[in-house]
């Protein structure tokens, strides 16, 4: 009868209702799921005989929430205001049926309940919770550019006090079920095998199928409204607290505190309105289908390796190994081993790597003391790496990774020794961020089997891989690499080999810009704070010290001798030979940058205006953003153009988890069709005439802005 879930009723009168999408490993609400459920509960509320319901899951999961890809298709149809507000209504009355109907429903958390699964929970009147540390709770919504839809604004901060509730809301804090049972969204911890028998004996002993916030008298925990003292408090601090983390780019979790604000002053009808009307708002807003494209539709298909080289057998890759043991090789090491790899992981001498290993050892009792790792783990990880000095223990290897200085000359020595004892099948990858793969190539046997791939640091933290193809790599070997990277659960994007790839080529235009503003005479103060302002998690002069200064340097020094006379000196070039060579100044590793760092604190230099006179009057913070913005996406397009990079969805999963370009505007390519594109042509037109050639469109972005070509549909 039902195809999205199945429904059973006990001897004892109870009704079950396991969700089970079908064709998917997560359970989603869809419309159909919806019609469903509705029937269900209807079948319970209508039959005198049954005396509540337990809703569950056949699946390993509760249920995943709402069917975002169907979403995304009401995007690429676009949607207006009465549209919109229709999709905030599409659960609301079904749930408050559930809530309302006069019988008790007890959901048995079996699994992970996420978003709209965990709505559904709260709409329950009991929740139990599998005693297994899988079964997350969660509202993560914010971090897609919306809020919870279906009740959770309305209902959690009832349920355990708006103090309480916010964090969960304004941060899409995952709970683990202690967790959860302590704070009250859950009554009991329950071992999986009992489940479904303790939720079927609550409802059996239910005496009040009624809510606490439809009983008369009901008071929200802890208070409601502007001018209670508690809630006042929280509800400003919350405001600031959103202001500063924002700068106002992300409207989500102002409109997600205004909800809650207004909502819980209200009776639950009137407040279910008051979520409605936000999340209609948020609907109509780009950000909301910019982050959820990108950061959720887009990034969710690269992890599945949707451009993985078909017909190509899986990847066995049992042992890998590293070759450097510094901040970057160590890195590669730990997730390796953290994905179940054995590692050999090699320096100039055992005695480095061993230091390498023991770093990470260090990094990892921090963690275990902190509490945000168990000692069973760390220890499983540390067994798996073995530090080595000598080539020939690299001999069993699958693949190896080569993470050393970024010299073409250091890592053409260590290709040589590499071959001398890998197997002929071995895979080589380089995780050079900008020299050329085909270039790499050159200095391998079997140029077939080598690869770049691109690290980001720190890389446990870091999501992105870029995976670069030279001229002679093969697909079974792009493959394979890709296969690697999905083992270590990291996002890959490929890219085609030139000079500085994608990632790089499009973070350096940034920093190249800003230097190239702090030679013009903009205060250092305004470059960085305006680029936070924008959305950057950091200037882009503090990003340039923290990366140093002079690799930067030595990298266009590189690229000087590549290129000869076709060599295009860069805006900054000359602040990066002046701070390097002249001044000494070298970055933060050094001790000194564009910034000081007094007892490891950072503050800018105090006689960096003696070297850069500031230029008055300064400009307009918004055109410092512009520029900053602007000259990112200018360079995705050059390498769309030189195909680089073949498609936006990969150029705006890349400029987003890998170069931290602001995550509201959805990527490079998104903020241009955004903006229109022959709005930005004309603006990076206006730049040329001020700032210089490297601001003009090409021929062919011109020829595009001509026709209004746009990298995805007209409202995707």
């Amino acid at each position: 009868m039902y195809e999205t879930l199945k429904y059973s009723v006990s001897g004892e009168g109870v009704a079950t209702i396991l969700l089970d999408i079908p064709g998917s490993s997560a359970n989603v609400m869809s419309l159909q799921f919806r019609d469903e459920l509705a029937s269900a509960i209807s079948r319970v509320l209508d039959d005198s005989a049954i005396k509540g319901a337990v809703i569950s899951s056949a699946k390993a999961d509760f249920m995943a929430g709402g069917d975002l890809k169907q979403m995304m298709t009401l995007f690429d149809q676009g949607l207006d205001a009465e549209q919109a507000l229709a999709v905030a209504n599409q659960f609301k009355p079904l749930l408050r049926q559930l809530e309302t109907g006069g019988k008790p429903f007890v959901a048995a958390i079996n699994g992970p309940a996420m978003g709209g699964g965990l709505e559904l929970a709260l709409a329950c009147h009991r929740r139990v919770i599998v005693d297994s540390p899988k079964a997350i709770l969660a509202l993560p919504e914010v971090t897609l550019g919306l809020i919870p839809g279906a009740g959770g604004t309305q209902r959690l901060p009832r349920l355990i006090g708006i103090a309480k509730a916010l964090p969960i809301l304004l941060k899409g804090q995952p709970l683990a079920p202690q967790k959860a049972l302590d704070l009250g969204l859950v009554e009991r911890l329950v071992p999986a095998g009992e489940l479904l028998a303790v939720a079927e004996q609550l409802v059996l002993d239910c005496e009040d199928a009624s809510q606490p916030w439809d009983r008369k008298g009901f008071v929200v925990p802890g208070g409601a409204g502007f001018m209670g003292p508690e809630p006042g408090a929280t509800f400003n601090l919350s405001a600031t607290t959103i202001a500063r983390e924002t700068n106002r780019n992300y409207p989500a979790p102002i409109a997600l505190l205004t909800a809650v604000a207004h909502g819980t002053a209200v009776p639950m009808d009137a407040a279910l309105h008051i979520e409605s009307c936000q999340f209609a708002k948020l609907l109509m807003d780009p950000v909301a289908r910019n982050m959820m494209r990108t950061l959720f539709v887009n990034k969710g298909e690269l992890d599945k390796l949707a451009r993985r080289p078909q017909g190509a057998a899986p990847a066995s890759l049992k042992t890998i190994g590293v070759v450097g043991a510094g901040l970057m090789g160590a890195g590669v090491a730990h997730v390796a081993a953290q994905a179940g790899l054995a590692v050999v992981m090699l320096d100039a001498s055992e005695a480095q790597a061993e230091a390498g290993k023991q770093r990470l050892a260090d990094s990892f009792a921090k963690l275990v003391g902190k509490g945000r790792m168990a000692q069973d783990k760390a220890a499983a990880i540390l067994a798996r790496i073995t530090p080595v000095g000598d080539y020939a223990r690299l001999a069993d290897c699958d693949l190896v990774v080569e993470a050393v200085f970024e010299n073409r000359e250091v890592k053409t020595a260590v290709f040589a020794k590499l071959q001398a004892v890998l197997r002929p099948d071995a895979i080589i990858a380089s995780n050079t961020s900008s020299l050329p793969i085909s270039g790499l190539a050159e200095h391998v046997q079997n140029p077939a089997r080598f690869i770049g791939l691109h690290f980001f640091s720190p890389v446990d933290r870091m999501a992105l891989v870029e995976v670069i193809k030279g001229k002679a790599t093969s697909e079974q070997t792009l493959a394979h690499a890709l296969d690697f990277i999905k083992l270590l659960r990291k996002t890959p994007i490929i890219v085609n080999d030139a000079p500085g790839f994608f990632t790089t080529r499009v973070i350096s235009a940034y920093l190249q810009e800003s230097m190239g503003m702090l030679a013009e005479g903009i205060k250092p103060a305004l470059i960085d704070n305006a680029a936070r302002l924008a959305g950057f998690p950091v200037g882009p002069l503090a990003l340039t010290d923290e990366l140093t200064i002079e690799i930067g340097y030595h990298a266009m020094n590189q690229a000087r001798a590549d290129f000869g006379d076709g060599w295009v000196e860069p805006v900054g070039y000359k602040v990066q030979k002046r701070f390097v060579e002249e001044l000494d100044r070298r970055g933060r590793r050094h001790g000194a940058g564009f910034y000081d760092y007094p007892e490891g604190k950072r503050q800018l230099w105090s006689g960096l205006a003696d070297v850069y006179a500031p230029q008055e009057p300064q400009p307009d913070v918004e055109e410092i953003k512009t520029r900053m913005l602007y000259i990112q996406a200018l360079e995705a397009l050059r390498c769309f153009e030189q195909g680089v990079i073949d498609d936006a969805a990969e150029g705006d999963v890349g400029a987003v988890l890998g170069i931290g370009f602001p995550s509201y505007t959805g990527g490079v390519f998104s903020l241009v069709d955004d903006v229109g594109i022959a709005a930005f042509v004309a603006t990076c037109e206006r730049l040329a005439e001020t700032h210089g050639s490297r601001w003009q469109p090409s021929a062919w972005l011109k020829a595009r802005a001509a026709t209004g070509e746009r990298f995805y549909p007209v409202g995707a």
